[in-house]
């Protein structure tokens, strides 16, 4: 005596709990074609379940794309440092350099400015580096070309603390400067000078 709605709505709870695999049971098929029926509606159920479940956490991860390329990066740095049977205080080291240069998130950031046009580019290196130029007097009153055309040849380097930079004696070959950090300057006199934000050496 039910309504058509109701009589419809119940139906279909039943045959998407059977197809889910959560509801057999409740009312065991009766003859051997009900049971073909609902094993077939089963297996169907079930592989569309997995499928949206494959879809859904694919769709996540494409998300964020960088996290995901991080995780499996580091996931290889795992198995080397296991390989290799890095010490622990070796992994730690190795650990905290990544999360303090990459963040979680990596990009290949050469490859997305060289697809770049040059005066976009240079742009874009201007505005990541603007914190940098700001804090440095090297750059104060430097012409506009000659700043971007510095910027343009930097390397971004993270070190930790009781890292060696350069060590006194040796030819040094790069120029470093320190956008946040503090760098200390030993000498064989054992006099010590710190460098600090807006300091540059070598």
């Amino acid at each position: 005596n039910d309504s058509w709605g109701k009589q419809y709505s119940y139906a279909l709870f039943k045959a998407m709990s059977h197809m889910l695999c959560i509801g057999y049971g409740q009312q065991a098929p009766v003859g051997m074609s009900d049971v073909w029926l609902t094993m077939l509606s089963m297996i169907v159920g079930a592989t569309c379940y997995a499928m949206f479940i494959g879809h859904a956490t694919a769709l996540i991860q494409s998300l964020d794309s960088s996290r995901r390329q991080y995780q499996e990066k580091y996931k290889q740095v795992e198995q080397y440092m296991s390989f290799h049977k890095l010490p622990a205080d070796m992994r730690q080291r190795i650990h905290d350099y990544y999360e303090h240069r990459y963040q979680g998130k990596m990009f290949d950031e050469e490859s997305i400015l060289g697809e770049l046009s040059e005066p976009l580019r240079e742009e874009i290196i201007n505005f990541n580096c603007r914190k940098l130029v700001a804090s440095m007097p090297l750059f104060a009153n430097a012409d506009p070309n000659f700043v971007t055309s510095m910027l343009t040849k930097l390397r971004f380097e993270v070190f930790q603390p009781g890292d060696y930079i350069i060590r006194e004696g040796t030819i040094g070959k790069k120029m470093y400067f320190i956008q946040h950090g503090v760098v200390s300057v030993l000498t064989k006199g054992n006099k010590e000078t710190k460098l600090a934000d807006g300091s540059y050496f070598g």
